[in-house]
């Protein structure tokens, strides 16, 4: 068997760096560590982190295919974060124009959850602490 240590980091191709730079900065609030365009590729690669931790590559390429999110499709399903309330989460986001889902309550934990989406579509949970 395999020992991993814990999830490095995830990888995430954007339709439009600028926009989704926006969406993880400054609505999610993930902190850069260190932004590059590779010309010969001609995309950005922009590192991010959560709380100190290294967590996401936000990659751009010219055109990328669109992600299938509805119907769901096989692959990643979606990016969850814990959050101290759910329900504040939904009135800031509400504030920047961001809708999200109903809150749920997970049956088996007990806990609140709801969903938006980044800029692509990509499905992003808020599970309550």
């Amino acid at each position: 068997m395999i020992k991993i240590n814990k999830v490095h980091h995830i990888a995430i191709i954007c339709s439009n760096y600028k926009r989704s730079k926006n969406f993880y900065t400054d609505i999610l609030g993930f902190d850069i560590i260190r932004e590059i365009y590779r010309e010969d590729r001609e995309s950005y690669k922009l590192d991010l982190s959560l709380n100190g931790s290294y967590t996401i590559e936000l990659f751009s390429f010219p055109k990328p295919p669109e992600r299938t999110s509805r119907p769901e499709a096989a692959g990643l399903r979606h990016l969850a974060f814990e959050v101290d309330s759910v329900e504040e989460v939904i009135n800031q986001l509400k504030a920047m124009n961001i809708l999200a889902e109903p809150i749920r309550v997970d049956e088996i934990t007990d806990k609140k959850f709801t969903f938006i989406a980044d800029p692509d579509g990509l499905p992003i949970e808020f599970y309550q602490k």
